[in-house]
């Protein structure tokens, strides 16, 4: 249950680690957190309100100096009845993102 996300450096072909990740529900803060080793964070943990919500990753000093974007942001919507889960992935390279709705 809640919202979680992880982030995958395709670059590297590995978890982006140590990563500062922000959670906002129509512009206001719900929680920050960081990714493990693994490159994961859950960022709530009970089903998520509805509402508009926008995860912002750090990503400027997980790539340092080579880095094109310093952060990427993530907007996603919550439709009441939309499920107790959702999972953001993050695919990361320094000059290109990806992401879905996984499970």
């Amino acid at each position: 249950m809640g919202i979680s996300t992880h982030i995958l450096d395709t670059s590297r072909g590995q978890p982006a680690a140590d990563v500062s990740v922000r959670l906002e529900r129509d512009g206001v803060l719900v929680t920050e957190g960081r990714t493990d080793r693994d490159g994961r964070v859950r960022l709530v943990n009970e089903p998520p309100s509805p509402g508009t919500y926008d995860l912002t990753f750090a990503v400027g000093p997980y790539f340092g100096p080579e880095a094109f974007y310093p952060q990427v942001v993530i907007t996603f919507v919550v439709q009441p009845g939309g499920g107790d889960h959702w999972h953001v992935p993050l695919l990361l390279n320094p000059f290109g993102y990806s992401t879905y709705r996984g499970s």
